[in-house]
């Protein structure tokens, strides 16, 4: 068991590190202000080789592991948050579907423009009705003289601005429970694809989450995903490798956190010296430090199982449970430690107050994370 990073990790995590604060550092606060998507954020990282970081080179993408991966996400989140889940979703919620379930033609299709960063990629479950419960989705597809047909809506969906391509998933099979849900690709072009809302957030603001409907949508016959009936199980699959995103993401944002309190403590002077100075404040940075890395191990796990090809369903919500939960608590200290300081828009924290709620949200809330946690542990798993 290796806990060093080996060489090309190094260099992901500097590359990636200098590219944050040079490229997205300057203009983090002003998106998150004007609550815009800095659409050329995403071509820069696909200049970088980010979009696509787990795919073969062949196929458009960088050919590395997921440790890599969690590198880069972790560095950039570090910076946005924003940018950071722009980044997760591209990664592992299109590419890796389509990588995984796809044809070669979809692959040669699709999955290449993706990777690359040519194209933006997104994924649409969540509806209305249907959150946690994702089996309760009323999404349906049709099938009609060599096209499906699509009728519905998906709500919360990332990149939904920005995407060229929608992974996402509809009843095909009425009154089967998940095994009637399948999986379709869908380009934004397709007839009756209809961006509706873009949603007003409490954080990750430059990130754009979309309502999208679906009016008698047409895509062809080709571009159902896996078989038919297999959607539900790639949904699932697929939210394992989203929640190592999500638990990278938090991660960042408490590096970030944590940064931000030391320098502020070693600056900030009361009863005589800096506040760095008292066990109250040394107690709090930590235990920060030491969250944040029992967090990143409990991440590089579930990352190294899905390198070797082992499930890593369990491991995955681990990460992300504590990840997402470890974060929160190193904000809201960090916060504490800048005082009235934290509240105002002059320091950083106070975006990182707002930014680390939705980790405990999307890619299924905490509460869910320890539902499928628990039955694994009832399973004897």
């Amino acid at each position: 068991m290796e806990f060093e990073y080996n060489e090309t990790h190094q260099m992901i995590k500097k590359s990636v590190r200098e590219f944050a604060e040079k490229e997205l550092a300057p203009e983090s606060a002003h998106y998150d202000e004007v609550q815009e998507t800095p659409v050329h954020w995403m071509k820069k990282m696909a200049e970088m080789g980010l979009t696509g970081m787990a795919i073969p080179t062949e196929l458009g993408g960088a050919g590395l592991d997921y440790i890599s991966y969690s590198i880069a996400i972790e560095e950039i989140s570090r910076i946005d948050a924003s940018a950071g889940v722009m980044l997760g979703v591209n990664n592992g919620l299109a590419c890796e579907p389509l990588y995984k379930w796809g044809t070669e033609k979809q692959k040669r299709d699709y999955l290449t423009k993706v990777a690359s960063g040519e194209w933006v990629g997104a994924y649409a479950l969540t509806e209305p009705g249907a959150g946690s419960d994702a089996a309760a989705l009323t999404s349906t597809a049709e099938l009609k003289g060599g096209e499906w047909h699509l009728n519905g809506s998906k709500i919360f969906v990332t990149n939904g601005f920005m995407a060229k391509l929608l992974i996402t998933y509809a009843r095909t099979d009425p009154g089967t429970g998940p095994k009637g849900i399948s999986a379709f690709i869908v380009p934004d072009s397709s007839p009756g694809y209809q961006r509706v809302k873009k949603e007003n957030k409490l954080g990750i603001r430059a990130s754009d989450t979309e309502l999208i409907a679906f009016d008698d949508c047409k895509i062809p016959e080709d571009h159902l995903l896996g078989t038919r009936g297999e959607g539900f199980k790639i949904a699932m699959a697929t939210l394992d490798v989203g929640r190592i995103g999500i638990a990278s993401q938090a991660l960042g944002i408490a590096q970030a956190a944590m940064e931000a309190a030391i320098k502020y403590s070693k600056e900030r002077k009361a009863f005589g010296g800096p506040i760095s100075n008292l066990q109250a404040i040394q107690f709090k940075l930590a235990d920060m430090a030491t969250q944040i890395d029992a967090a990143r191990l409990l991440t590089h796990r579930a990352c190294w199982m899905k390198d070797q090809g082992m499930k890593h369903t369990t491991e995955s919500s681990m990460a992300k449970l504590f990840a997402s939960e470890a974060c929160k608590r190193i904000v809201d200290q960090a916060l504490q430690i800048h005082g009235g300081y934290g509240f105002v828009k002059d320091y950083p924290v106070e975006r990182y107050f707002r930014d680390q709620k939705i980790t405990e949200l999307y890619e299924g809330t905490s509460e869910i994370q320890r539902l499928v946690i628990a039955r694994s542990l009832l399973r004897g798993s």
